[in-house]
């Protein structure tokens, strides 16, 4: 399709990286289910090799599947290209790799998503990397964790799961000023909420198992750049380090991105509600939503986001033993990690995905024992509704 850059985000969604099989006229990306390539000749398998021909080699280092979804995601981040990774952290370890050497340093935000955190500190420090956790919604917090070996300032925003914001203009210029680049992770916005890129960001993550895909069945992710240089290097680690995408996988993922719009209003549009009703509720201590005035960073949401995602997080009156009440006698959402999907999912974050920190500092990132965590579907407000409001009435 022509000039699909300047058409609307929705059509976007519907038509990056969707052309049709020229072999068969297929709507439908075929799935390239092969592991290696054949070339024409001796000349054209050198040239795929020396990189004079875009022709593909072997999929690990390159498929027409996954090449339809890295475009797909490039077009709604508005990046030089994409990167596809196995997994959510196949892409975070795809960024701190290319950008981090020994001795290097980088500042990341506090909340960040358990394991990205906890690799910094438990794996990369082993081969001295340094990093710094602060409360990045304050960016001069940001400002003053830099020193001269920073390379990297790696946020979250929303962040996972205090649903705190970080200005990411702010810290971009933070981030350039010193020499440094901007890594985002934009999992909990999607592209259609937020496009870091456009904000001065370098380099966008996301775990296309969440909304991405949407269906609760494919774990994926994805890195989408700004700068050519860095994409070629990206590209020479993470194909080498081998955590690259499956054609079938892809596949998958491709078809969630179809209906990506459809199904973030919808959850969207839950999560609103049932934020009004938590708000309104005498046994809730406090909620946490972007997409609401009561959130303390409403206007930053505002002005960065085009909406307040499908996520929300929010404290029980009697801590942790309460939430655990509720959590246990919710009928609809499954007790279940991960978020994004057309079914709505409740957890405790302090005992599951972030456990992993010690207490000291995961309460200093906000992450609370009393804190709930929802992740809204596309199931009836209303029955999500009626479904906290006997769980809350069992505390």
């Amino acid at each position: 399709m022509k000039n699909l850059d300047k058409m609307g985000i929705n059509t976007k969604v519907v038509h990056a990286g969707q052309k049709a099989d020229p072999a068969t006229g297929a709507v439908s990306v075929p799935i390239y289910q092969s592991s290696t390539f054949k070339f024409n000749d001796a000349d054209h398998g050198a040239a795929c090799f020396s990189g004079e021909s875009n022709g593909y080699k072997y999929t690990r280092l390159g498929n027409p599947t996954t090449a339809a979804l890295e475009e797909s995601i490039n077009v709604l981040e508005g990046g030089c290209g994409a990167v596809a990774a196995a997994t959510g952290m196949a892409a975070v370890n795809a960024v701190y790799l290319t950008m981090l050497s020994a001795g290097d340093h980088i500042v990341a935000t506090d909340a960040l998503y358990g394991p990205s955190r906890m690799i910094l500190e438990n794996e990369y420090s082993r081969f001295g990397v340094e990093a710094t956790f602060v409360d990045s919604t304050n960016p001069q917090n940001v400002a003053d964790a830099i020193q001269p070996n920073t390379k990297l300032v790696f946020i979250e925003s929303p962040a996972n799961p205090t649903l705190s914001l970080t200005d990411i203009e702010a810290c971009a210029k933070i981030a350039h000023d010193a020499g440094a680049k901007l890594a985002i992770d934009n999992t909990f916005a999607t592209p259609l909420l937020q496009q870091p890129l456009s904000l001065g960001a370098d380099i966008v993550v996301h775990s296309m198992t969440k909304f991405i895909n949407g269906h609760t069945d494919v774990v994926a992710g994805i890195v989408v750049v700004k700068d050519p240089a860095i994409l070629k290097r990206m590209k020479q680690v993470h194909y080498n380090f081998g955590g690259t995408m499956d054609p079938h996988q892809a596949w998958l993922v491709l078809r969630g991105v179809r209906t990506l719009s459809l199904r973030v209003e919808k959850a969207q549009k839950n999560t609103l509600e049932i934020c009004e009703f938590l708000l309104n509720h005498p046994k809730v201590e406090w909620v946490r939503y972007p997409g609401h005035p009561s959130h303390p960073q409403y206007e930053l949401a505002q002005k960065q986001m085009s909406g307040g995602g499908a996520v929300m997080s929010f404290g029980v009156k009697g801590g942790l033993e309460a939430g655990k009440t509720v959590i246990n006698n919710m009928q609809i959402p499954h007790l279940a990690v991960s978020l994004g999907g057309i079914e709505s999912l409740i957890e405790h974050p302090a005992s599951m995905t972030h456990t992993g920190i010690p207490k000291a500092e995961r309460e200093l990132a906000g992450i609370t024992d009393d804190l709930v965590r929802i992740a809204v579907g596309c199931e009836d407000a209303k029955d999500l509704i009626d479904d906290l409001s006997q769980a809350l009435d069992l505390i």
